[in-house]
């Protein structure tokens, strides 16, 4: 096979694998993340695992049966005196024992301490569920972070790749004027010199680009080199005003969620303690098979069954047990007024974090317009600037600052592009309506 046609196969193969790439929505890409995630994987484990904690089976309301069974054989040599004065004896007298029973134990009254912990377990469940929250939110996040730097990386990479291909036709174009002598040698050096810059900026992109993807497969969870493109279309959403953000996060921000329910927990569990002052009071039964049996001549019965039911009611009351309750009372009682300074140190940093996010969401948002601005103008000034250029009205260094205008006004607009998008998400996630909002 020729060389011209080995390359020509590899251009096609290229360009079909480049074009066949998957594109990456942002709604795909979050539902892959939900399904794959390591992380939100482990958060659903701990759920369940709060969820079978919490069921009735772990509640101590329920009767413990249990069933003993044993046996035994003893072998010994006996003797004995009979009323007439002589002895009998007799060597390897074997004598065997079986029993078995059912038993059951219920505890009718523990002091009510059962009974609240079994709703602190309710409650406990109910934390896991909004940790889990807590940690689908912060994932989201992690991963739009990384979702939209890809896509910022990639619009930047065609720009700079674009970047390229006019100093390429630039340098081209200044080496056919020297051949006229209409340029130096110097301009041609110039130019080979922004040729070179333009494709070590493409190559550090491209590489950028790659690493920036294998980490958006990290958050996924999927194979780390697995090729995709992303969408670059971002869509702001309207109507977002700091009043309903702030109303929003008193019902539906996770960490106020999260104090709510480890002040429930605190209270149960303050009452819970409380109940070592009372009694406990139980019910208990059992039924039981004995059996034994001998071979001794001197035994008055060779096999012995009996069988029954058994049954009584218990009372227990430590009327003082060191002053372990009273101090575990008084702790918990200390643990319950620290959860509420908590609670109310937690209200106050939500509210500083949803004025943060939100000034800092309209600042992005007027960064990002004027920076579309700034694209226009110096699209406007590059135009003119290579228009005076190919008529020798503007020099190569002119028309080079005008390019380099052009482009960094581009990748700044595009910064502040995905900017206020990640600043909106994080307005969103404070406000607790991450998990609300359409992608």
């Amino acid at each position: 096979m020729s060389i011209k046609k080995s390359i020509l196969l590899l251009t096609v193969f290229v360009t079909t694998s480049l074009t066949a790439q998957e594109v990456l929505t942002p709604e795909e890409a979050m539902k892959l993340t939900l399904e794959n995630n390591l992380g939100i994987q482990i958060a659903n484990n701990n759920l369940e695992i709060a969820e079978n904690n919490a069921d009735i089976l772990n509640s101590g309301f329920l009767p413990v049966l249990s069933g003993n069974a044993s046996g035994s054989i003893d072998r010994q040599n006996t003797e004995g005196e009979l009323g007439d004065g002589s002895t009998r004896s007799a060597d390897g007298v074997e004598t065997r024992r079986y029993n078995a029973s059912l038993n059951l134990n219920y505890t009718l009254f523990d002091g009510l301490g059962r009974h609240y912990n079994y709703k602190s377990l309710k409650e406990q469940y109910g934390l896991s569920e909004l940790e889990a929250r807590q940690t689908i939110e912060s994932t989201i996040v992690q991963l739009f972070t990384v979702y939209y730097e890809v896509a910022r990386i990639e619009e930047n990479n065609g720009n700079l790749k674009q970047a390229l291909e006019i100093s390429k036709d630039r340098l081209k174009r200044i080496k056919y004027q020297f051949d006229y002598g209409q340029a130096t040698g110097l301009d041609v050096l110039n130019a080979e010199v922004d040729v070179n810059t333009d494709s070590i900026n493409v190559l550090n992109s491209d590489q950028l680009l790659r690493n920036t993807k294998r980490d958006l497969n990290l958050v996924i969870n999927r194979d780390l080199d697995a090729g995709f493109t992303v969408d670059t279309t971002v869509t702001f959403t309207s109507g977002l005003l700091m009043e309903e953000m702030f109303n929003d996060a008193k019902s539906n921000n996770v960490q106020m969620l999260i104090m709510e329910k480890n002040i429930s927990i605190s209270n149960y569990d303050y009452k819970a303690v409380k109940s070592g002052f009372l009694p406990t009071i139980g019910l208990s039964g059992s039924y039981g098979w004995n059996e034994a049996s001998n071979n001794n001549p001197l035994a008055f019965t060779v096999q012995n069954t009996s069988t029954g039911l058994s049954g009584g009611v218990s009372l227990a009351w430590d009327l003082f047990d060191g002053g372990r309750t009273i101090t575990n009372t008084k702790n918990l009682k200390i643990n319950y007024a620290n959860q509420e300074l908590i609670k109310r140190q937690t209200e106050l940093q939500v509210e500083r974090n949803i004025k943060n996010a939100w000034e800092t969401y309209q600042n992005a948002l007027f960064i990002y317009d004027t920076q579309e601005k700034n694209v226009l103008t110096t699209k406007n000034n590059f135009d003119r600037t290579e228009e005076r250029y190919k008529i020798g009205q503007a020099t190569s260094l002119e028309f080079r600052q005008a390019q380099i205008n052009l482009l960094n006004a581009v990748l700044a607009k595009n910064q502040a592009k995905y900017t206020a998008k990640i600043a909106e998400l994080i307005a969103l996630q404070v406000s607790g309506q991450l998990l609300n909002t359409d992608f």
